[in-house]
């Protein structure tokens, strides 16, 4: 059950209703006891004090008993919760801000006495305890258009990728297949070991044909996909019937 992380929110002109994820992935955590839980649309950390996100991704860690996805990247360009509110626009800066900020935070999970001096971020002999539950670490996705390069060369030195390409008329489309198998191989190329690896891609919403999202699903975890969204309605009564189907049994891990 994952999350959008957005102040403000537009889907084409309109604004949407949205939560903070924190206080509502910590509800869904005290709800439920198997369901992966995280936020992704991901986490803009260049917005964030790392240190802080750091103290709440242990607590929900653990509250929610070593369930938790921490999906990060550097936020949508236009999102109105940097540039009204004073946080740099500049995709390079918020770039290098990420990539500081996973060095902090994945530091101070350790639980052990951590420094770092970056252009951003400084930490002086900080100790956060307690550590994450789940071991060596919380496993960290991270977001990115594709085929932009750099989400996918820092997607390889992390545990995951959610990833997405805009269509023509700037909306959001599936990966096919040809272009998970070519993503899949790329970030093996730049894995510095063999290791697991999420690989989330496409998404469907509950309103579409059932036999034609399992057509997609099936395709896609071919291709080498083990992730694959649906995206909630405004309909509560669709998300129910969706989820009294359950999940389509491929036989191939796919989630």
């Amino acid at each position: 059950m994952f999350l959008e992380d957005y102040i403000v929110h537009y889907l084409g002109k309109g604004k949407l209703p949205v939560c903070d994820p924190w206080i509502a992935l910590t509800a869904i955590a005290l709800a439920t006891n198997r369901v992966r839980i995280g936020p992704t649309v991901i986490t803009p950390l260049s917005r964030r004090r790392p240190w802080k996100v750091a103290r709440e991704t242990v607590t929900l860690d653990r509250l929610s008993g070593g369930r938790l996805i921490l999906g990060v990247g550097v936020g949508d360009l236009n999102d109105d919760g940097f540039g009204k509110v004073g946080e740099t626009t500049n995709s390079k800066q918020r770039n290098e801000m990420l990539n500081e900020a996973l060095q902090v935070l994945t530091g101070l999970w350790s639980a052990k006495p951590f420094s770092f001096e970056g252009r951003f971020y400084k930490v002086r002999e900080l100790t956060l305890l307690p550590a994450p539950l789940q071991k060596p670490r919380i496993p960290i996705w991270i977001g990115g258009q594709w085929p932009h390069g750099a989400p996918v060369r820092r997607a390889a030195r992390w545990d995951g990728i959610c990833t997405y390409k805009l269509n023509r008329d700037g909306g959001v489309e599936a990966l096919a297949p040809h272009e998970i198998r070519e993503l899949k191989r790329s970030i093996e190329q730049s894995r510095p070991q063999p290791a697991p690896f999420d690989l989330c891609v496409g998404g469907s919403s509950p309103e579409e044909d059932p036999t034609l999202v399992r057509r997609r699903i099936e395709a896609a975890a071919e291709a080498g996909a083990n992730c694959w969204p649906m995206f909630m309605s405004r309909e509560p009564d669709a998300v129910r019937r969706w989820i009294s189907r359950g999940p389509p049994e491929l036989g191939r891990g796919m989630s």
